[in-house]
């Protein structure tokens, strides 16, 4: 009987770690237009400070996404396709934005509704050039481990947290590569944060596909050389690139 106890106990065990692999992460992403305003170089100083006056009531855009991963696989996209204003007073069709990765294949896939038109990214899984620190902090009940990189194409500086306790590879908007699943993410020093609110652990195998998708289908080196054009005609035409782009 005692030996019979202990299988379940140590089958319960089991169990119980390979759910913390498998799962969902709900994000709050909070983007501060002021900011990104004031990083304008072609902009006087009474234009940024005019532009931080009229954001004022609505810096801080705030919308909802999730991240579904396993070990073999992760999804980030909105948490519903249909955004709303926090008030509820309206609502509006979310554009497409799906990102996904394969790890066991190391391949990836992101469908990202941009400049007017859809594209498929479609390319092997290249990581980050990560440098971890030994930061710590709290997210969502996790203790995470701080990592930084940089964005060449947007010149943007990005910090993470990562939970070792989630041994997963994933992370939001198009950032994986850690030993943990990343519970908070930094874009310019909070230009954008998101930041999980919620971590469930559950079956999410039947989730994690694709839909079908019409789009132009393109490697990282096309999407990159785009967003890059579009950043640097639009600097030269003295309008804000991040109008049209996701930040």
């Amino acid at each position: 009987m005692k030996n019979f106890v202990t299988i379940l106990l140590l089958a319960a065990t089991l169990t119980a770690n390979a759910q913390q692999t498998e799962g969902m992460v709900t994000y709050e992403r909070t983007q501060h237009w002021t900011k990104i305003i004031s990083r304008l170089t072609f902009l006087s100083k009474e234009e940024k400070d005019r532009a931080a006056q009229t954001w004022k009531n609505e810096d801080g855009w705030k919308t909802k996404m999730k991240l579904l991963f396993s070990p073999s696989a992760s999804l980030y996209t909105y948490l519903t396709d249909q955004g709303e204003s926090e008030d509820g007073s309206y609502s509006w069709r979310n554009d497409e934005f799906l990102i996904y990765r394969n790890f066991d294949k190391e391949h990836k896939t992101d469908i990202m509704e941009t400049l007017g038109k859809t594209y498929i990214v479609d390319d092997s899984l290249h990581t980050p050039v990560w440098k971890i620190g030994n930061q710590l902090k709290d997210v969502a009940g996790y203790i995470c481990l701080r990592a930084d990189t940089y964005d060449p194409v947007r010149n943007q500086k990005i910090t993470a947290w990562f939970a070792q306790d989630i041994p997963v590879p994933a992370g939001p908007e198009r950032y994986a590569g850690l030993p943990g699943v990343i519970l908070e993410m930094a874009i310019n020093d909070d230009d954008v944060v998101i930041e999980a609110t919620k971590v469930e652990f559950k079956s999410v195998a039947k989730d994690l596909t694709l839909p079908k998708t019409k789009g132009k289908k393109i490697n990282d080196g096309t999407y990159d050389a785009l967003i890059r054009d579009h950043i640097n005609t639009s600097m030269k035409a003295q309008r804000n690139p991040f109008w049209a782009i996701r930040y």
